[in-house]
């Protein structure tokens, strides 16, 4: 059963099949394990992150696209689902409606630029996602009636879903289990649904002809392989489940801004994540979400209790001090790709050559 699960996919290494084990049980159990927003908020950010990482793996690692505008696709699906239930309602139709509309968009908008684009090679082709991506982000500032602006859009979800409802009277292992953990785990099992759903994408004949394009697309073209045809396939596939991951996000915090989907950090955080994980390999996604979005949530209080003890020396509370975590995260990001060539993921994969992990 397993092995139909992970589509014969194994993380191939016992070190990488208990860290991903840890991080399996750490995201299913956060609503009991820790207490607290935040820790909270970090873990439905982690499951979100994971299918955003992994579907933008599918163009780099598997196929060798580098896509400037996947961000846009991630915002196409929080703005979707964000104005549906602004102007219609919390109700779960609007819901419905908004992510299906979302989908569509993405896929019609990705079917264009990618019939557009991607008879231009290397750099031309990602300056040109650039471009839409860019323009994507102004239109959503014109279109102030609709998206917000610069303000952006807040929006209410069913009552199902809101931190006031209680699907138990008594707490259940000391957690109350209300519609913010409902909606945590409406997330996580979408997510995991998601991922599992990648698996099967890259392990199957479709995959492996992404790969053979990958590494040398004149040879496939020659094989037999129309590869204008499967790079316009995964671009809609990939840009889908961005769509997909924009929806969970923003079901998540109940509102929707340009700098929180559509702007070009969110663009650089997913292909910091992808590099740092592994390309090429989807577990990559995993490690990669999780080292980042922790670093980038807790290294600051990490640094700041640092720079307390360090009073008596200046120079090392200053070079500690909280304002500068991204120096440093930058530092070990650069050591990583020192290190890591292959991502984390591909390290422990090589590390051991003869473990098959988890069997």
């Amino acid at each position: 059963m397993l092995t139909r699960l992970l589509s014969g996919d194994f993380p191939r290494s016992r070190m990488l099949s208990t860290l991903l084990v840890l991080i399996l049980l750490y995201l299913a159990t956060a609503p009991f394990l820790f207490s607290g927003a935040r820790s909270l908020n970090v873990a439905a950010t982690v499951c979100v992150f994971i299918v955003l990482v992994a579907s933008f793996d599918l163009l780099l690692g598997y196929c060798g696209v580098v896509s400037f505008a996947h961000a846009m696709f991630y915002g196409i699906g929080a703005y979707g689902v964000a104005i549906a239930m602004y102007k219609m309602g919390p109700t779960w139709s609007a819901m419905a409606t908004g992510a299906a509309a979302a989908i569509a968009v993405s896929v019609l908008l990705s079917f264009l630029i990618a019939l557009i684009s991607l008879r231009v090679k290397a750099i031309f082709y990602t300056m040109m996602t650039l471009a839409f991506g860019a323009a994507f982000g102004a239109l959503v500032m014109r279109l102030s009636g609709i998206t917000g602006g610069d303000d952006g859009r807040t929006f209410r979800l069913p009552e199902v879903l809101t931190p006031a409802y209680r699907l138990f009277e008594n707490p259940v292992l000391g957690t109350a289990i209300n519609g913010r953990v409902l909606t945590y785990y409406l997330i996580f099992f979408v997510s995991a649904a998601l991922f599992l759903l990648m698996l099967r994408v890259v392990n199957s004949r479709f995959g492996r002809v992404l790969e053979a394009i990958r590494e040398n697309d004149f040879r496939a073209e020659a094989i037999g392989y129309r590869t204008l045809y499967y790079r316009i396939a995964i671009n809609c596939l990939a840009a889908a489940l961005a769509t997909c991951a924009g929806i969970l996000m923003a079901l998540w915090l109940r509102y929707v801004g340009p700098q929180t989907t559509v702007g070009f950090n969110v663009m650089l955080n997913i292909l910091l994540m992808a590099v740092i994980g592994g390309l090429g390999t989807v577990y990559g996604a995993v490690v990669g979400a999780v080292l980042f979005i922790v670093a980038e949530n807790y290294l600051q209080s990490l640094m700041g209790g640092l720079s307390g003890s360090l009073t008596s020396v200046p120079l090392l509370a200053k070079l500690f001090h909280p304002d500068r975590w991204m120096l440093w995260f930058g530092l070990v990001f650069v050591l990583s790709v020192y290190f890591f060539p292959s991502g984390i993921v591909g390290k422990l994969r090589t590390a051991l050559p003869g473990s098959k992990g988890l069997r």
